[in-house]
């Protein structure tokens, strides 16, 4: 029963780890701008090894932001979760524990799906036409694996709750 619950974990720690890297750093995208190439990320854009701070409020960045920070926070409440599931305290016993921590990592990869859609979406419609040479970076892409990893720990958790049944 505990194995299952303990490749959750796993899942989710390195999804919450990847979740982390990729909302902070710089490389979703990469393109070229007047012959030098830049990158930029949530935070900043960087052009000619000088990097800026985002201060427009722009309403995909500002909505894929919340949603990685929301996401980060629903899979480390989940780890909080999946490791209070292996103890055993008496005054805990009505509150399935498990149960809960499969709750915050379906949660955690709405969020992050929603991010990461949210900004491809906006990147491909709008940016991508007004940027001639330009592609997702690694940041971009640790993105869309770490959904993935928040996808599995579900899978794992679902089948530690409901394993006889799968």
């Amino acid at each position: 029963m505990y194995s299952f619950m303990g490749g959750g974990l796993f899942c989710a720690i390195v999804g919450n780890i990847l979740l982390v890297v990729s909302t902070a750093t710089d490389y979703w995208m990469q393109y070229r701008l007047s012959g030098n190439y830049a990158h930029q990320g949530l935070w900043r854009y960087c052009m000619s090894n000088k990097c800026y701070m985002q201060t427009d409020s722009i309403a995909y960045w500002n909505a894929t932001r919340a949603f990685m920070i929301l996401s980060g926070m629903s899979c480390f409440a989940g780890i909080i979760a999946g490791i209070m599931s292996f103890s055993h305290f008496s005054s805990f016993e009505r509150f399935n524990r498990s149960f809960a921590a499969g709750i915050m990592f379906f949660v955690s990869t709405f969020f992050v799906l929603l991010a990461m859609a949210i900004y491809t979406g906006v990147t491909i419609n709008f940016l991508g036409k007004r940027f001639g040479d330009w592609r997702f970076s690694w940041s971009y892409i640790l993105g869309w694996v770490a959904m993935l990893m928040t996808f599995f720990q579900n899978i794992h958790v679902l089948g530690d709750r409901f394993g006889p049944l799968l």
